[in-house]
């Protein structure tokens, strides 16, 4: 369970995120979608501890993790970009990984799904996007953690890979996870999410499901149906 009550986030002179209200209760992928600026990734990262709010208060299971840190061992957390170390290999920075928390682990299954294995011992500053994407997958759902935060989990992926990626995001799902996803591809979430939630300029413009969305705005098509909000948003 999340509850995020009265959410207040702004940089200098921009107001981020403006009194967000919102509850978590039920386990299933949650798509938290809206354009570029819209407050997404501080949303996110609000939830994770990197980015503290100015005012409200966030509730995992009950309890405030404002200043808290030893939440986060139940979190499988996928950045949008992610900084490795250029001159480690792909299986040193795993095994790195796996000592920090020290937590019973999956990579060898992962890293099969992924084709990963003649990249292990490469450095990971000569891989290319989608293959460094694809470690980041494996890093992320090696560890059997409740709650999985995935930001732009799609960047660089071939379409073996993204196939690869909803497969786990499927057996996550069965396995009674909550799934956090922010991400630009309309047929993935329409294929995918069982609750959406659109964000503009720091506010919630839509919260529910993906056919509540083409309802209310009267599009079969989600990308049409999103379309309408921002249209009708903009007047």
């Amino acid at each position: 369970m999340i509850n995020l009550t009265n959410l207040h986030k702004s940089y200098s002179k921009v107001h981020v995120l403006q009194g967000i209200d919102l509850f978590f209760d039920q386990n299933g992928i949650i798509a938290i979608l809206g354009p570029n600026g819209s407050g997404k990734t501080t949303l996110i990262k609000s939830i994770l501890g990197m980015v503290i709010p100015q005012k409200g208060d966030i509730l995992l299971n009950e309890s405030s993790i404002l200043n808290e840190y030893k939440y986060r061992k139940d979190i499988s957390y996928l950045p949008q970009i992610a900084h490795f170390p250029q001159n480690l290999k792909v299986e040193e920075l795993i095994k790195m990984i796996k000592n920090i928390r020290q937590q019973k682990s999956n990579e060898i299954e992962l890293i099969r799904l992924f084709n990963l294995s003649p990249y292990l011992d490469k450095k990971l500053g000569t891989l290319s996007g989608g293959t460094r994407q694809k470690v980041n997958i494996v890093l992320t759902f090696m560890f059997d953690s409740p709650l999985i935060i995935l930001d732009e989990p799609t960047t660089g992926l071939d379409p073996v890979a993204l196939i690869s990626l909803k497969k786990i995001l499927d057996e996550e799902k069965a396995k009674g996870k909550m799934i956090l996803i922010t991400t630009h591809i309309m047929n993935l979430v329409d294929e995918i999410a069982d609750q959406v939630i659109f964000l503009l300029d720091g506010n919630i413009y839509f919260n529910g499901t993906v056919s509540q969305l083409k309802k209310q705005t009267n599009h079969s098509n989600l990308e049409h149906a999103i379309a309408e909000i921002l249209k009708e948003t903009y007047v």
